[in-house]
């Protein structure tokens, strides 16, 4: 487990389990060492459109989980609990991502269905490269 967890610890890993179409990029990071209070700045592209995410780190509990939560992007709320559990010879990773369209029910029922499709592809893609890197 805490080998995954350091896995996760590091910022530029997200930019090998991210899709390869968002053209994901992380750009800086606040603090040398992620934890409690960090901020971290990506770059990204959705359909060709680029985008900036600045996202601050919550709940830091070392090997077990922690909270991202979009300070600046593409959703007018994100919050994505990772949690780390020890299951039998490995270990259980969970994402409970909550995230709110802009343009609030006008961006749910025009976009939210594509957009939570999109969003299960981007996590089914992180699982089989998380899955590949430790195998």
């Amino acid at each position: 487990m805490a080998e995954v967890f350091e896995f996760f610890s590091d910022a530029k890993n997200l930019e090998k389990i991210t899709p390869p179409w968002l053209n994901f990029f992380v750009i800086q990071q606040s603090t040398e060492n992620l934890g409690t209070g960090s901020e971290i700045d990506y770059k990204l592209r959705l359909h060709g459109v680029p985008f900036k995410w600045r996202s601050r780190l919550e709940d830091w509990q070392k090997d077990k989980s922690f909270v991202d939560t979009q300070i600046k992007g593409p959703y007018s709320k994100w919050h994505h609990l990772h949690e780390f559990t020890s299951l039998r010879e490995g270990t259980l990773i969970k994402d409970l991502v909550t995230y709110r369209l802009h343009f609030a029910q006008l961006g749910s029922l025009v976009a939210g269905s594509y957009v939570k499709h999109e969003l299960q592809e981007i996590f089914s893609y992180r699982s089989s490269q998380v899955q590949a890197h430790f195998e």
